[in-house]
């Protein structure tokens, strides 16, 4: 396993990532023992069936601000992979981009104007990261509902080529890692592993680690199958009681906050998965911009922070290790 890493920067707009507090988040951040960090921002679109892609001046983090970002994670040793991503402004997951595959005299004139904007997408911040020096970029998260283009995906992949030297993956979600007919133009397999190891609100580590095993043979299974290792792109659980049964969730506010379930989750996870050899790493979700201060507002946050929780403690004690 070579990937130690975290995400950071989701939900960063303009200048966020250049401010006071998001130093000390990026400081607090590498004191985890990270040798990685997924930079993600996310640019809009004004829905699920819109095929342009449009920056937001006003709000969205500019190239200026990323690579001053990107520059200081280098500067304290630490790798990059750059995560543009898209999410919809009426809210629905970008899952669901989604387009007929035909109309009349068989052409797909949506799904041509949506990969024509996305692959210009894709492979600007692909100049970008070529240019900063990132040894990663994502070019695609959860895009569930395109993922059967493979002509386009393949098409993407090889513009990309031209401009980043870099390792390419591409981030699906969990249970769907085997519908990826074009892997083999990637470099690595990534997935959202919010996989429900839990069967009831504050499962014990002993059971949640028999889920992953159940989990890293299915996925070892499929690595060998498609001659790819596996990084898990996305993966964590909130701090709250039930969360490790839907890991995904960010919307059941009436949750109690819970420490261990959250911690239990990271040390299965990592016991299970820690030395297997098709498998490259973590990029955990996600460390925010603006973190928190101290132990008491901690045990209030239900989120997935991990920062001055016993999940910290655990993913500081299993970097230093491994």
């Amino acid at each position: 396993m070579d990937i130690k890493g975290y995400t950071y920067g989701y939900k960063s707009k303009r200048k966020s990532l250049v401010t006071d507090e998001a130093k000390k988040s990026r400081q607090l951040l590498i004191e985890t023992g990270i040798n990685w960090v997924c930079l993600a921002f996310s640019i809009k679109i004004k829905n699920y069936h819109s095929t342009e892609i449009l920056f937001d001046f006003a709000n969205d983090p500019t190239d200026l601000e990323i690579l001053k970002t990107i520059k200081e994670f280098h500067e304290k040793g630490i790798k990059v992979c750059l995560k543009p991503m898209i999410d919809c402004k009426d809210g629905m997951w970008r899952a669901l981009v989604n387009f007929p595959d035909e109309s009349m005299f068989g052409q797909d004139p949506y799904w041509k104007a949506w990969f024509d904007s996305y692959t210009a997408f894709i492979t600007y911040y692909a100049e970008l990261a070529e240019y900063a020096g990132c040894e990663m970029l994502c070019i695609g998260c959860e895009m569930l509902g395109t993922e059967r283009k493979d002509e386009y995906w393949r098409r993407l992949i090889a513009e990309t080529r031209k401009v980043y030297s870099g390792k390419l993956v591409y981030n699906t979600n969990h249970g769907k890692e085997d519908r990826i007919t074009w892997v083999d133009a990637l470099d690595y397999l990534g997935t959202s592993a919010y996989y429900p190891v839990a069967k009831v609100p504050g499962d014990t580590l002993e059971n949640m680690t028999r889920e992953w095993e159940k989990v890293a043979e299915h996925l070892g299974t499929l690595s060998e199958k498609i001659g790819k290792k596996i990084i898990f792109m996305e993966i964590g659980c909130r701090s709250a009681k039930g969360c490790a049964m839907m890991p995904w969730d960010f919307i059941h506010r009436e949750f109690p906050a819970y420490e261990d379930e959250q911690a239990n989750f990271f040390e299965s996870c990592l016991t299970v998965m820690h030395d297997k050899p098709w498998f490259e790493g973590f990029f955990w979700w996600d460390w925010s911009v603006n973190i928190y201060d101290t132990k008491e507002e901690a045990q209030k946050d239900a989120d997935f922070h991990i920062h001055l929780k016993k999940a910290e403690e655990v993913l500081k004690a299993w970097y230093k290790k491994i």
